[in-house]
């Protein structure tokens, strides 16, 4: 559909305070022959923790929202020095999240979420470090200055967030503008009006324009499901989306396209977008990538880390043996399952052996060395949020036969397009899951009907194994598969009893 921005894109959580590891990102523009160019990246944050929602003081100095001793402050760099100049907020019994400079002054307004639970508005004073509430009683999620007086912001209800216009000037007085919106709050340039991203349909988000002065709203277009976005002077917009850049003018483009990719492996998941005054910098939020979450695991289980351990799954992790045998759930289990770990009394070493990496799902198969023992093991991870979601673990079982012989026929006879010779690999009530444990199909003649017509109506199929990963009775092959003309890469989890490939799990 025309102007719909990356329909493969997953609707965030609105919810504010989540704090998955984020880093702070800086890319100088320019242009070249008419073109936008970005250059020069660099991680302005480098801090273990949350880093996140950065906004421009002026054209050489930024503020973000910053992880230090345990608490989240407000933290101004400067860009010509390339180091920090100065926390401007330091509040034992909150933190504070969202910094923007405000209009005409030189303070600034940050959302603080206090121990009490309260999250509200302030104004901070960095010159005699003084704070005061800017809006009585709002629970306050994203804001945006229009003017000194006027405040475009999106207040927190249930479980969404809507627009609201408040005016300073006549004692904080709002009026709710729309229910259900995003978080990305940004002025079009050369205009009078505001952006913002409508959530009303469920299945494709809109951005649309504010008029402050009289609440008109208009849509701009339809803008699938991402969260943030940011504007450049000629009115291009741009958005993240994995480890990449793309832009879009809605007056001159059919279609969105790619502005800048970042093959560093610490750039996935790019959000939290913001442009200087004069669009001679980007700003940008990215995680780092989920290969490297998961080797940090490794890394702090192999030092007797626990706390670092621990802190790489997420607070409710899910551990189970694959694909749906649950162990337990949560850090309080996971502490107590891993108690003994420690430099002093740590039995075991794990060594990756191979590694698979698709989208967010990181496989490996890991050589585990201790009590005079040799052990093999895959775990199969999920990364959500810079954090480990989900753990799932395939044990080594020496009495099983070489499952790898029927997996490369079947293999053989896909690629040969022999959906005879192909089935010929499958039991009779062969069972086909999406990850982890999603039910697709049961049996041969579901499977005849769709590889069947696929076989006939693609001459060029073929796929080749790049990595493949033997434990028990399961193969993991990861797959890049051509198809029409494309190509595209997935993982196959091939589970075999008694010389016949059983199940199969897919993962793309």
């Amino acid at each position: 559909m025309k102007n719909v921005l990356f329909l493969a894109l997953l609707l965030t959580s609105i919810q504010l305070f989540a704090q998955p590891d984020t880093e702070v990102h800086l890319v100088d523009i320019e242009t070249v022959d008419g073109e936008t160019q970005l250059s020069n990246p660099r991680n302005i944050s480098n801090n273990p923790g949350y880093d996140n929602q950065p906004s421009f003081y002026d054209k050489n100095s930024i503020l973000f929202a910053s992880t230090r001793d345990g608490q989240t402050d407000i933290l101004k760099f400067n860009i010509a020095e390339g180091s920090t100049s100065k926390w401007l907020t330091d509040t034992p019994t909150g933190g504070e999240y969202s910094p923007l400079r405000i209009p005409e002054k030189n303070t600034i307004s940050a959302i603080r979420l206090d121990m009490d639970g309260l999250q509200r508005l302030y104004e901070y004073n960095p010159e005699d470090n003084s704070s005061r509430i800017i809006i009585e009683g709002a629970k306050i999620g994203y804001h945006f200055w229009y003017t000194p007086e006027i405040l475009v912001a999106t207040l927190l209800v249930e479980n969404r967030m809507d627009l609201i216009l408040c005016h300073l000037d006549e004692n904080g007085k709002y009026r709710t503008i729309q229910k259900n919106v995003g978080r990305s709050l940004q002025n079009i340039p050369n205009t009078e009006l505001v952006s913002y991203i409508s959530k009303e349909n469920s299945k494709s988000s809109e951005l649309k324009s504010l008029d402050p002065i009289t609440g008109a709203t208009e849509k701009i277009l339809d803008i699938g499901k991402t969260e943030d976005v940011c504007w450049l002077p000629d009115g291009t917009l741009v958005a993240g989306m994995g480890n990449a850049l793309y832009k879009f003018h809605p007056k001159n483009d059919e279609n969105w396209s790619l502005l800048q990719s970042f093959p560093d492996k610490n750039i996935t998941n790019i959000s939290r977008l913001a442009v200087n005054v004069d669009a001679t910098r980007l700003a940008f939020v990215a995680e780092p990538s989920p290969a490297n979450v998961v080797q940090k695991q490794v890394d702090s289980y192999n030092a007797g880390d626990l706390d670092a351990f621990v802190n790489c799954y997420a607070e409710d992790v899910l551990v189970s043996n694959f694909p749906m045998d649950i162990r337990y759930r949560g850090h309080e289990k996971m502490r107590e399952n891993y108690s003994s770990l420690s430099p002093e009394n740590k039995v075991y070493d794990v060594e990756v052996v191979k590694r698979i990496t698709i989208g967010n799902k990181v496989i490996d198969q890991e050589k585990v060395t201790g009590n005079g023992k040799i052990q093999m093991q895959v775990a199969l991870y999920e990364v959500e949020n810079g954090k480990i979601s989900s753990m799932r673990f395939i044990f080594d079982d020496s009495t099983v036969s070489n499952p790898e012989p029927i997996v490369q026929t079947q293999m053989d006879a896909y690629n040969a397009r022999d959906i005879d010779a192909f089935l010929e690999t499958y039991t009779t009530n062969v069972e086909v899951y999406n990850f982890p444990h999603a039910a697709q199909y049961t049996g041969k003649e579901k499977m005849r009907e769709g590889y069947s017509k696929f076989f006939e109506s693609t001459p060029d199929l073929n796929y080749i194994v790049k990595n493949r990963i033997i434990i028990a009775d399961y193969v993991i092959d990861e797959e890049y598969i051509t198809a029409n003309g494309g190509n595209f890469s997935a993982v196959a989890i091939y589970k075999v009893e008694d010389g016949k490939i059983a199940k199969v799990t897919f993962i793309q």
